[in-house]
């Protein structure tokens, strides 16, 4: 990883996390990775994702990370992205925007932008189609 550019880094991490292969993520986070899960969620480290992530995939049967549009500058990589979750009741999506640090070849810094009320309706919506 460490002899991959931070745009490399950033594409193989999407790769797993939308297979929900957690062991394989992690190992491209740094230890002391500071993660925001917007609004409000801050954790460190690779459990710190695992914490966040794991409860949130669970009834997720499949995914798909759809980037709109990326950006890449140095250490930096900006993604827009259009997240596609299937649960049993169908699709949900959720338009996030993803920034991502990257030294040596591990993510350090990860802040994702995203309107938890797109969530809130959309299973809404989801469970209310299954009734």
């Amino acid at each position: 990883m460490a002899d991959q550019t931070p745009t490399q880094v950033v594409t193989a991490f999407m790769q797993v996390m939308e297979k929900m292969d957690f062991d394989e993520g992690v190992k491209y986070v740094s230890d002391d990775l500071e993660y925001i899960n917007s609004p409000g969620t801050t954790v460190r480290g690779p459990n710190g994702v695992r914490e966040v992530l794991e409860p949130f995939f669970a009834p997720i049967e499949e995914n798909e990370f759809v980037i709109l549009r990326q950006i890449s500058e140095g250490n930096m990589v900006v993604l827009e992205r259009l997240d596609r979750h299937r649960v049993a009741q169908g699709w949900f999506e959720l338009p996030v925007t993803g920034v991502f640090e990257v030294h040596d070849g591990k993510i350090i810094y990860w802040r994702e932008y995203f309107d938890v009320e797109t969530i809130r309706v959309a299973m809404e919506k989801l469970m209310g189609d299954a009734e």
